[in-house]
């Protein structure tokens, strides 16, 4: 069987060059891929000078990198800066990265509807870095998925396509950059081209003159992080009062040998990982992922607004969602359980997709679901969504 093309050009209505089906059978999570002409059409979705004030921000979440060629120094800070940061910058060899930035800007923001196929709860956010002639953050590797468009400018793209089963890092750098890189392919991304990268994958990005590139990242916990909130999860109804308890103890040959018996009443103490029933599991990882990775907590309004209040309002009204709240939903019987921002309220299922999916909602439309008054009403009052006079 011939294997897929690492390079493929885009086609009309087809970003990805081909069917998201295809894409996620032959490419995803299994090889890159080179998309040429995938985004042509729009590919300056924010200005430089417009990122570099975002980064004066004190909630955004920036860093300057920057790479003494003669040395092989690399310095690394974080915002927020001033313009007098910016103004004492050499002419090249440095990078802005921000992150989040589809939170702060509605075009960046444009960008995430075309990976619709990928589900919402897996895209962590749209990083934008703008990087003067040879800057980079060096040759380093990932582990999620990851998206790489070129926006204005051109960059150029080395990497190893061969996955390893580990990797050696340098010990004198604040980034974790690779000790060892062999690239087996080499490509100049210009604007509009696309490059995707699977977890695992070493590259390093360069850029040719003055270019800015839209990083689009997915969110791929660690076994260890879902094992440690899952057992948060699981003892946070336990008391203080449930202990390990030996009433049947008797004499040992050695006082300090941890028996099989006493192995036994410690799995007897730990019920909850033995056999975790769907439904736990499920409002485990709902609460779990739309918290992950949350850079800011929805600030509520001064205002707290009741159920009557709002059906009041929304006649020419509309609501806005907050872009920092992450929402999913699963479904429990005929019913379903929405989950914000680690929270969970139960809804009807139309109800829990219409909210998860919608960055803004009609009043009219609101006014529809009279059973979800309630909860639309408390969630503007945690300030998830946000009530906006209708034009």
């Amino acid at each position: 069987m011939k294997a897929p093309p690492i390079e493929i050009r885009a086609r009309r209505n087809q970003f990805l060059g081909m069917s998201p089906t295809q894409f996620l059978r032959a490419y995803w999570q299994k090889k890159p891929l080179l998309i040429r002409g995938a985004f042509a059409a729009k590919n300056d979705w924010i200005a430089p000078n417009d990122l570099a004030g975002l980064a004066c921000e004190e909630l955004a979440l920036s860093r300057i990198v920057q790479h003494d060629s003669k040395r092989n120094r690399w310095t690394v800070r974080n915002g927020p800066f001033t313009e007098k940061d910016f103004a004492k910058l050499p002419k090249k060899d440095w990078t802005l990265l921000v992150q989040d930035v589809d939170k702060w800007d509605a075009d960046v923001a444009q960008i995430l509807d075309a990976f619709s196929f990928v589900p919402s709860w897996r895209v962590d956010d749209v990083m934008v870095s703008y990087a003067e002639d040879r800057g980079g953050v060096g040759r380093h590797v990932d582990h999620y998925d990851v998206f790489l468009i070129q926006g204005i400018g051109r960059r150029r793209w080395r990497i190893d396509a061969r996955k390893h089963d580990r990797y050696e890092f340098r010990d004198d750098v604040e980034l974790k950059l690779l000790r060892k890189f062999t690239p087996t392919h080499e490509w100049t991304l210009e604007p509009g081209d696309a490059l995707y990268l699977p977890p695992g994958i070493a590259h390093e990005g360069t850029a040719i003159g003055e270019c800015m590139t839209f990083s689009v990242g997915m969110r791929a916990p660690s076994n260890a992080e879902l094992m440690l909130d899952f057992a948060e999860f699981l003892v946070e109804p336990l008391g203080d009062d449930l202990r390990y308890t030996d009433p049947d103890l008797a004499l040992g040959d050695d006082s300090n040998e941890i028996t099989d018996v006493a192995l036994k009443r410690v799995r007897a103490s730990m019920p909850q990982f033995a056999n975790v029933d769907k439904s736990a599991l499920s409002i485990w990882f709902g609460k779990f992922i739309t918290r992950y990775r949350a850079a800011h907590d929805a600030a509520p309004p001064r205002r707290q607004i009741t159920a009557a209040q709002l059906a009041a309002k929304l006649p020419n009204h509309a609501v806005m969602r907050n872009p920092w709240s992450r929402m999913a939903w699963t479904r429990c019987g005929r019913e379903a359980l929405l989950f914000v921002a680690g929270d969970s309220f139960a809804c009807p299922m139309n109800v829990a997709k219409h909210i998860a999916g919608s960055k803004e909602i009609d009043g009219a439309t609101m006014l529809g679901h009279k059973r979800a008054l309630a909860l639309f009403a408390d969630l503007i009052n945690r300030g998830h969504w946000l009530l906006r006079r209708s034009k």
